[in-house]
């Protein structure tokens, strides 16, 4: 739980410092806006690289090592280097948002099979929640401190992260075998980058639509390459013909589209409350106490995720994936309707964070239940892959649909963009909940081997 919540908030301590770095380095917000795409992207290569590493014997040196260039890259950040420092920095630390996926392993390894589901389900909440934990205090460092200050937060954090592994993380059980597929990751890295250039470069899509269009058919076309190279492949990096089982490939088209609706619920939300006034509308938060819009998130998230092992008792996984749909469903429809409020945007981030907590903690049930023990490392990093892809796309479509509600000659979008873009966001989570509706008609039985 201590590696989830540590990687999740290291991991998010570069969204409210772009304008900082900007500043700080003297580089554009589109070169600043990297210190998060570059993080996003190592870790989306390096999840599956993880994963198939901690499928076999060598586990704990590989969370090992892997801790070890998260905290190396935290020093670059920290110290009194140029800009390109900084951006390596960030890669390295981006590296260690794979060991979610191993600790989803060591958990099922090792702990009984009821209470390693539950701690299986808070791995995969908390992994999301920590996003509340670094936001704002990161914001707040970065006011106090500078960028330095708040990327010491990183350093700290994941130096005390890698003490506590190396005292308390097993070894693998004997008997396993792993090799990395170089030529499959090579490719795939190729494309995720494509993948995350598109979506954090949006004034692309607005100014020269043909070639975003053009290298997405590229992006798409390196994916399909991937695919094939993974099933020609005697040790693929992702199990394809797995992937492809429609209880896997439900769980992660449904964690696809509502991570869109998700964080675009959560893009849309916190540019609200940061709306300078003068708009007509907004409330001029500062980064820091914008981020302490996220403290409703986190609570009912962590309450959804504390409840959900309780409940999957009785109702199937998939049914509570579509349930949690639902309610994030809710919080759209609340933002759309009601928002004049500093308070109903704490209702709405809460009824937001109890959906996420609900959906992240059923998730790993479904995909686990035809999964067997050795590849639970393997096919968790690829659902993480699968949401940090929706997870960037929701983020661009947010600053997309507001940049379209920009009027000629206007710093701030129109207040009736928020709520075009929250009806998208309700149909993203209807699709979700069918998706997962879907699932629950042909549940299938469970795999332990």
């Amino acid at each position: 739980m201590c590696i989830a919540l540590v990687v999740a908030a290291v991991g998010s301590i570069g969204a409210p410092l772009i304008t900082k770095v900007a500043t700080t380095f003297h580089v554009s917000l589109g070169s600043a806006q990297w210190t998060l795409t570059v993080a996003l992207l190592s870790g989306a290569v390096a999840t599956p690289v993880l994963g198939r590493l901690g499928a076999g014997p060598h586990r704990r040196a590989t969370i090992l090592v892997t801790l070890a260039v998260v905290v190396a890259g935290s020093a670059l950040t920290v110290l009194p280097l140029p800009f390109a420092w900084l951006l390596a920095g960030r890669a390295a630390q981006g590296v260690g948002l794979g060991l979610t996926a191993l600790m989803m392993g060591v958990a099922r390894d090792h702990l009984p099979e009821e209470r390693g589901a539950a701690v299986i389900a808070l791995i995969s909440v908390v992994s999301i929640m920590g996003v509340s934990v670094g936001y704002p205090l990161a914001a707040l460092l970065a006011e106090l401190g500078g960028v330095r200050a708040a990327y010491g937060l990183g350093l700290v954090t994941t130096a005390a992260a890698l003490l506590t592994v190396w005292r308390s993380i097993p070894e693998a059980p004997e008997g396993r075998s792993a090799r990395v597929d170089v030529a499959g990751a090579a490719v795939l890295a190729a494309a995720l980058l494509l993948v995350l250039f598109l979506a954090g470069e949006r004034s692309l899509w607005s100014r020269h639509l043909a070639v975003a269009a053009g290298l997405a058919v590229v992006a798409g076309v390196l994916l399909c390459v991937w695919a094939v190279v993974e099933l020609r492949s005697t040790t693929p990096l992702v199990d394809v013909r797995a992937v492809r089982h429609p209880a896997v490939a439900g769980a992660n088209l449904a964690t696809f589209v509502g991570g869109v609706g998700m964080y675009l619920l959560l893009t849309l939300i916190t540019r609200y409350a940061q709306t300078p006034q003068g708009a007509g509308y907004g409330f001029g938060l500062t980064t820091f106490v914008a981020g302490l819009v996220l403290i409703p998130f986190s609570v009912l998230g962590f309450v959804a995720g504390k409840l959900t092992p309780r409940v999957r008792k009785r109702i199937a996984d998939p049914l509570l994936l579509a349930g949690s749909a639902v309610v994030v469903g809710g919080g759209f429809a609340l933002f759309a309707a009601a928002r004049s409020d500093l308070a109903e945007l704490f209702v709405a981030m809460g009824v937001l964070g109890f959906g996420v907590g609900g959906f992240s903690a059923a998730m790993p049930g479904v995909i686990l239940a035809v999964t067997p023990k050795s590849e639970t490392s393997s096919a968790m990093s690829f659902n993480y892959v699968v949401r940090s892809v929706g997870y960037s796309l929701g983020s661009a479509i947010g600053g997309l649909a507001l940049a379209a509600g920009t009027g000629p000659g206007r710093l701030v979008p129109d207040d009736s963009a928020y709520t075009t873009a929250a009806l998208a966001g309700i149909g993203a989570m209807a699709i979700t909940t069918l998706t997962s509706l879907a699932l629950a008609r042909r549940r299938p039985p469970r795999t332990n081997p």
